[in-house]
């Protein structure tokens, strides 16, 4: 038996953009010239320059270690629901029908206004579930939402004017978004498990935008244009984002979403902090926005809120009765 192996390859295979100068608006069109080269090549991008606090990323990490490491009783009082906020056990998921279900836990969270409260109803938009153990968690992960989704608007600003675009294309309906963050967190896993067995299983991600906060340990793969697993191993100081199916259909395949997945070959204990970026449920994903009225887009329009309720429904057990 074995782990699924990927390649390491030379560090410039995924691009490194500095955001500095999109985030300060020093040299925005500079950005997005290297955004857009990044999502018309592999859709993957290490992100540098991006404003996290290092000490907020390291206060919401050593927070997440102490939840997935709690008795199940504490984890089990913020189970998943059908909105897809609170605990996902492992085993809740799997990337495909015929595949072993991911060895990973989730913790998911979501968008909430200042009050607390949620602008409208939407199957995805559930009330967050807090474990009543750590009444600290709310407000850190609150933090870390607010700050990763500054991160995604201004990628998609960076987007919109890398096509041609007016800045704010992509977050016209976005006051309100479906946006939800989680911590992944995965377990060391056994050689013996096989080839066939995963942290979390090939797939592409549902959305509009991942951002991903690696920690030190590594494990993320990714296809590369030649159909070859490739390493995309933590870099210190940077984010990796990538392109997600929404964010493909929206451009009409021109922004690439990539297949990845994640192999803990390591031995310890592995967590990421992972935003799914996504704007209000109304928006409409309609590549002749991207391109024009007369273009002939492959894909006919959809909502984001219907798309994201589709691909849920196949993806996870709580969200199929």
């Amino acid at each position: 038996m074995a782990y699924a192996e990927a390649k390491q390859v030379e560090s410039d295979v995924i691009p490194v953009v500095d955001i500095t100068a999109l985030r300060d608006g020093s040299d925005p069109k500079g950005v997005a010239q290297a955004l857009h080269a990044a999502n018309t090549g592999l859709g993957f991008i290490y992100i540098k320059g991006h404003g996290i606090p290092e000490h907020l990323i390291d206060a919401v990490r050593a927070k997440a270690f102490d939840f997935f490491r709690a008795d199940t009783a504490a984890k089990e009082d913020v189970r998943i629901d059908t909105s897809h906020r609170g605990w996902l056990p492992q085993g809740g998921a799997k990337m495909q029908d015929d595949a072993k279900a991911d060895l990973k836990e989730s913790f998911v969270w979501g968008y909430q206004n200042d009050a607390g409260t949620l602008p409208d109803a939407h199957e995805l938009r559930g009330h967050n579930q807090w474990p009543a153990a750590m009444p600290e968690l709310q407000d850190l992960c609150m933090q870390y939402f607010t700050a990763a989704h500054e991160v995604a608007e201004h990628l998609m600003r960076g987007f919109a004017l890398g096509l041609g675009l007016g800045a704010d294309f992509f977050l016209k309906t976005s006051d309100a978004p479906l946006s939800r963050n989680s911590f992944v967190y995965y377990p060391a896993q056994d050689e013996n498990a096989g080839k066939d067995q995963f942290g979390v299983g090939p797939h592409t991600d549902f959305g509009v935008l991942t951002v991903l906060c690696q920690d030190s340990v590594g494990g993320l793969q990714v296809e590369n244009l030649d159909g070859e697993w490739i390493q995309a191993p933590p870099i210190e100081g940077t984010l990796i984002v990538n392109v997600a199916d929404l964010l493909n259909r929206w451009t009409d395949g021109a922004y690439k979403s990539t297949p990845h997945r994640v192999v803990n070959s390591s031995g310890k204990e592995r967590l990421s902090l992972v935003l799914a970026y996504d704007p209000n449920p109304e928006t409409l994903i309609d590549a002749r926005g991207v391109f024009g009225a007369d273009y002939q887009a492959k894909e006919e329009p959809i909502t984001c809120g219907d798309y994201l309720n589709w691909r849920f429904a196949k993806a996870f057990a709580h969200k199929k009765g």
